[in-house]
């Protein structure tokens, strides 16, 4: 996996034939910095814009691919609305049009009830994403264990049309039969990003499915943060500040 330099450098050379290349970029974690919450993150106020020039300079061949909802990251980067694949691929916005996923009456009584248990859990928080919800322990690691096997509970409780997703501190469950490299291949079915070939940069393991579908196509595939699990990804940048550095320069 190459190093910081050797990634900046290549990811350097992007723009030396923009029509060629399609960027596809995950959020938490990758453009922004984790937080202790959800609702802690933090976006930089040049970002959005350098983000959207970028996106100009590669004929609008830029996503955000992201568990977040569609409306969630919409809101991070107003006024923009980029091209954006939500909840691990189950919302789509893209030149075909926009998919979005409303939670069934049962999946929201669900919701309710997994919020009602997490108060016996102090510092496990629920994010409710509609159609998904995220039970994070990043403030009560101590509740692992216990916070899986109850995740576990109600993604059978929910049936075969939701699946359990782990992440950075973080169980969720999310619509089935998506994942971030199926929303890929769906931005690959119409312009701008027909025919290009991927950069995917992500930072966790729902980012896995798009590495795997970049390198099958000829791509790049970025992993970001320190070596742990791992990782079909070719290329490494240590921190979201590099990844944002990147955009910077490539933006300018």
């Amino acid at each position: 996996m190459q190093d910081d330099d050797a990634t900046q450098e290549m990811l350097s050379l992007v723009l030396e034939e923009p029509d060629h290349w399609a960027m596809f970029l995950d959020i938490d974690g990758t453009l922004l910095n984790l937080a202790p919450t959800p609702d802690a993150i933090e976006v930089p106020e040049a970002l959005p814009g350098q983000l959207h020039r970028l996106s100009n300079k590669l004929g609008g061949a830029l996503a955000l691919v992201t568990g977040r909802s569609l409306a969630y990251a919409d809101a991070l980067f107003k006024p923009f609305a980029f091209p954006t694949a939500g909840l691990h691929g189950a919302e789509i916005r893209n030149a075909a049009g926009m998919q979005t996923v409303e939670a069934t009456p049962e999946f929201q009584a669900l919701k309710h009830a997994l919020t009602a248990e997490a108060e016996h859990y102090p510092g496990v928080l629920i994010e409710d994403k509609g159609a998904a919800v995220a039970a994070h322990y990043r403030l009560a690691p101590e509740y692992e264990k216990v916070l899986e096997d109850r995740m576990h509970h109600y993604a059978e409780l929910a049936g075969p049309n939701w699946a359990l997703q782990l992440g950075k501190m973080v169980f969720e469950l999310r619509p089935a039969r998506s994942s971030k490299g199926d929303a890929l291949e769906r931005f690959f079915q119409s312009d701008p990003f027909k025919n290009r070939c991927p950069i995917t940069i992500g930072d966790d393991l729902t980012d896995e499915s798009m590495f795997a579908i970049a390198n099958a196509r000829g791509g790049v595939s970025v992993r970001v943060g320190a070596i742990g699990a791992p990782s079909c990804a070719t290329s490494r940048l240590s921190s979201s500040a590099l990844v944002r550095n990147v955009i910077a320069a490539l933006a300018a």
